[in-house]
């Protein structure tokens, strides 16, 4: 393992994942080891941990794939066969899978007899970057995401980059859109090495360079404020209209991949920050443009934006009826809890 400088939580870049797995089992000694993992990273994944300790095939736990499953019976799922196989308050749960086996195995471990030790191991981008880092845990409700959870930080994330190789470039993309929300909020020098990276030329090894830095974006943030009472906010640029545009293409039966939200969700909060925050717009259309590059029109139209709106007021971050923003001034500077009205929203998304 290589310990990254991390603040907030024990993230380590992972050379041979059976190998530091059974170091940690060894090391936190559980009384028994679960491996949650979903369709996908069960047949992709699961195989290159052969040889950790512990796992047997009655205490594996495959759930349905995509952020449309990661819901209450999925959780419920998770903790009937913890209950059925004897978990106790000193078993260890391992989430091997992108976000929505961390979300959600992180909240059935956080939740379980009050909380068990868990191990997160990041098979995509997105989850190596975000979701599997910070303490986030939870699920979708009622149409809304992540609507219910709780901070809870694993025991350790291992990033294992090889994993990259199982993905399509959808999935990559999905990964690399929370890359650029990173560096949005970092420096400038940090979103121009983003911006000067080619489209065609994206590719596994080359993101897989990037995932330390990134990860340590979101760690400065979350180690400043770790229950988002504050500046951590920062970390929701894009997902404020992002998790409307995700959770009603789930509605609408056309379930996005949660990055691609974020990118269509960053380019009118970029707007925003023009007309609002005076964010430079030449800086601004340049973004924008290299991310409308990236990823296709989100799809909807003007006639939707009533049922967005609704969503975006179902927001963690709101205040009573204030539909809070986080917005930039400049790069590496956002400013938090910032009020839209409902026009200024609708003409940054649909001009």
């Amino acid at each position: 393992m290589q310990p990254l400088p991390s603040k907030s939580a024990p993230v380590s870049i992972c050379a041979d994942p059976v190998a530091d797995l059974n170091e940690l089992i060894e090391k936190i000694s559980p009384d028994k080891v679960f491996l949650l993992t979903d369709e996908h990273t069960q047949r992709l994944c699961r195989p290159l941990l052969e040889g950790v300790k512990g796992i047997t095939k009655e205490q594996s736990i495959t759930i349905a794939a995509g952020d449309h499953h990661k819901d209450t019976e999925a959780l419920a799922s998770v903790w009937q066969l913890l209950s059925d196989q004897g978990a106790s308050r000193h078993s260890l749960l391992i989430n091997l899978g992108g976000g929505m086996p961390c979300d959600l195995g992180g909240f059935a471990a956080a939740t379980y007899k009050r909380g068990i030790p868990f191990i997160n191991l990041p098979t995509t981008l997105l989850a190596m970057v975000d979701a599997s880092v910070g303490g986030k845990t939870g699920i979708n409700f009622n149409g809304f995401k992540n609507e219910i959870g709780a901070f809870r930080i694993a025991d350790m994330v291992l990033i294992h980059t090889p994993f990259l190789k199982t993905l399509d470039r959808e999935n990559l993309l999905s990964g690399y859109a929370e890359m650029i929300k990173h560096a949005l909020i970092d420096r400038p020098q940090t979103l121009e090495k983003l911006l000067g990276i080619d489209p065609a030329a994206i590719s596994v090894n080359l993101l897989a360079d990037l995932v330390a830095d990134s990860v340590m974006v979101k760690d400065r943030y979350v180690e400043a404020d770790p229950l988002e009472q504050g500046i951590r906010k920062a970390l929701n640029l894009g997902h404020t209209i992002g998790h409307a545009f995700e959770s009603l293409a789930m509605k609408k039966g056309r379930p996005v991949l949660h990055g691609y939200a974020v990118a269509w969700g960053i380019i009118p909060e970029i707007r925003l920050a023009v007309s609002k925050m005076k964010l430079p717009k030449l800086l601004a259309d340049k973004t924008s443009k290299y991310i409308s590059d990236l990823y296709e029109d989100h799809g909807f139209s003007i006639t939707d934006f009533d049922e967005l709106f609704s969503l975006m007021q179902h927001d963690k971050k709101n205040r009573g009826d204030r539909i809070n923003f986080t917005l930039l001034t400049q790069v590496g500077e956002p400013a938090i809890d910032i009020n839209c009205t409902k026009d200024e929203i609708k003409a940054a998304i649909f001009g």
